[in-house]
């Protein structure tokens, strides 16, 4: 059987898998019928897809995989807690995602690089410098390791993991479409997040076209000098211009953006911050995370109790929502391309994937 795709059938949409199958000399809807055995199903194995004739699968499982990725490593057991898993993809890249489990919903947080060019100061995925971008195939891998993990369906998605999502827009936003179409999983669009650094041109090629899923930029200061410091790309994209891009987002989308705001001990947590802050966003539709450094054994550091409640209290005036981002990883090396640092040199846990 000659298979003709470029790509690898998973990660393809609904229309590129029936056009497969036409090329063929098959029905369309073929393509119909495998686009739900992975996506909704999430099958490991062209064996399991019995819709498809023996000889189809057995054409089919001689020149593809639908498993892209197994589990090397996971931090827990236990699918009631907060669960790191190191994931290793086809070239022996490995990627990490995160489980997060509380009352109401179950978020993960998926990479869509291996590595990062952003070279943020205090982000350990920064360190590893960029290796390759993730295809569309391989950030739906992550969720399907993760669900099979799960006894509750997971209700929401964060592009928050390794890597900067609008440096790899276009496999991202195909990613994100798998993730809401209603033959896959079909996760609301309001309950999908593609976080950014800040990256302009991309925010205003998101506006532009529309695109329904949730925004958050991981914003860290309030001063260009500052954020510059410790977010480099910030000399390209200053705030000002950053603002800039994310009112129009908001008054074209009518959607308010989320903002993240690590708190770095001595850099970015002091009250005055916190009144420059509400200045900066005070006109904005948005959102305000305040997230506690998780430490990576750099020179940054979380700030005392103390320093956190100045803080929050010189917060209180703020006319948007703000909430405390506890991480609930801080023992689990949860930081973004901290636990596959930490792994790199050690022998591999004899640990079961949980991919089968």
């Amino acid at each position: 059987m000659t298979t003709l795709n470029t790509r690898p059938l998973k990660g393809q949409s609904l229309e590129e898998l029936r056009d497969f199958f036409t090329r063929q000399g098959m029905p369309g809807y073929r393509g119909e019928q495998l686009f739900r055995w992975i996506y909704q199903k999430q099958a490991t194995s062209f064996e399991e897809i019995t819709t498809l004739s023996k000889e189809l699968r057995r054409d089919l499982s001689a020149s593809e995989s639908l498993e892209r990725g197994t589990v090397v490593h996971q931090t827990s057991r236990h699918p009631e807690q907060t669960v790191k898993f190191l994931i290793r993809l086809a070239d022996d890249r490995q990627v990490e995602s995160v489980y997060i489990p509380s009352d109401d919903r179950v978020t993960i947080c998926v990479s869509s690089q291996v590595g990062c060019a952003l070279d943020c100061d205090f982000c350990a995925t920064g360190k590893m410098g960029f290796q390759r971008h993730l295809d569309a195939g391989e950030i739906f891998e992550q969720y399907r390791i993760l669900q099979q993990f799960s006894p509750r369906p997971i209700t929401n998605i964060v592009f928050m993991g390794m890597g900067e999502p609008f440096n790899n827009y276009h496999e991202v936003l195909r990613a994100a479409d798998l993730f809401h179409h209603e033959l896959g999983p079909h996760i609301s669009r309001h309950r999908i997040t593609i976080s950014t650094a800040g990256v302009v041109p991309k925010i205003r090629q998101f506006t532009r076209e529309d695109r329904p899923y949730k925004l958050a930029i991981s914003l860290n200061a309030t001063r260009d000098d500052l954020r510059e410091a410790l977010m480099p790309l910030n000399r390209r994209w200053p705030l000002q211009e950053l603002l800039q891009a994310a009112r129009q987002y908001t008054d074209r989308s009518g959607d308010r953006i989320t903002f993240e705001y690590v708190l770095l001990e001595g850099y970015s947590d002091s009250p005055e911050d916190a009144r420059r802050l509400i200045r900066l966003l005070g006109e904005l539709r948005c959102k305000v995370n305040v997230i506690p450094f998780n430490e990576i054994g750099y020179k940054y550091s979380r700030p005392s109790d103390q320093r956190m409640e100045a803080f929050m209290q010189a917060l209180q005036p703020a006319p948007f929502p703000v909430t405390v981002r506890w991480s609930r990883g801080q023992d689990i090396s949860a930081a973004c391309g901290q636990l596959r640092t930490e792994l790199e040199n050690t022998p591999e846990p004899e640990i079961p994937s949980s991919s089968g």
